[in-house]
């Protein structure tokens, strides 16, 4: 008996490709310093990663308000863009928390986006909702060339990319927050009296800007087992004692 496994054997190399997506989208987006970073890296990689996308774009929203886009192909970016009205599938998508999917031969429900993005050479369209915080939404969206060339494989790779690229974005979000937290507990350290006295011995001595200086305050600090202050006040003291002749 002759058994046809051509479909199995396609559903699987469906799997291996979305698994090697996935796995390609954390390798770049586990170490980004920031949002805007991610944004650029997300669909760069998605572009690249799925096969029938020839572009890849995000549309962002933060507190319910346009916070710029990320495009694959910088010609095509204003189809991201809600500066250009608010009829979009990406917003489509945000409003009805649903993944939307069109191709652009058939009468589209954006008939003003639609017109730009054939005259782009855009002809399929899938975007997908995109959770990252309390604050910030969005959409991924995939762009295909061709008539058709979006299938529902392409749509359950577009929902899996959603969901793992949200919780990417949330967790660069965080690491920007920290930073920014960590650059204003740096100012106001080196605004106070003694930490800022060690900070410019420091960079007296080795010729350093303020940031170094004070880090190498912190690890003079976390080797001793001491409070930063403290360390800043026996080098303060140090220095300041008059030599013996």
């Amino acid at each position: 008996m002759n058994l046809d496994t051509r479909e199995p054997m396609i559903d699987t190399l469906g799997v291996l490709e979305t698994a090697a997506l996935l796995r390609e989208l954390t390798a770049g987006l586990i170490a980004v310093a920031g949002f805007d970073e991610g944004l650029d890296r997300l669909v760069r990689i998605a572009r690249d990663a799925v096969p029938g996308v020839d572009c890849c774009g995000f549309t962002a929203l933060r507190a319910g308000e346009p916070a710029g886009v990320a495009a694959s192909d910088p010609a095509r970016a204003e189809l991201d863009d809600l500066r250009h009205g608010p009829d979009t599938p990406a917003m489509t998508a945000i409003r009805r928390r649903e993944m939307i999917t069109a191709d652009l031969a058939e009468e589209s429900p954006w008939p003003a986006w639609a017109e730009r993005a054939r005259g782009l050479g855009v002809h399929g369209v899938i975007s997908a909702p995109v959770d990252v915080d309390e604050q910030v939404i969005g959409a991924i969206n995939l762009y295909a060339e061709s008539a058709g060339a979006l299938t529902p494989r392409h749509q359950l790779t577009a929902m899996l990319l959603a969901e793992h690229a949200g919780l990417l974005l949330a967790a660069a979000r965080d690491r920007e927050r920290q930073a920014a937290r960590a650059d204003q507990l740096d100012t106001t350290l080196l605004a106070e009296g003694v930490v800022g006295q060690a900070v410019g011995v420091i960079m007296t001595q080795r010729g350093c800007p303020a940031p170094e200086a004070l880090d190498v305050l912190r690890s003079a600090a976390s080797s001793l087992d001491i409070p930063l202050r403290e360390v800043a006040e026996r080098l303060v003291l140090t220095v300041s004692r008059p030599r013996d002749n």
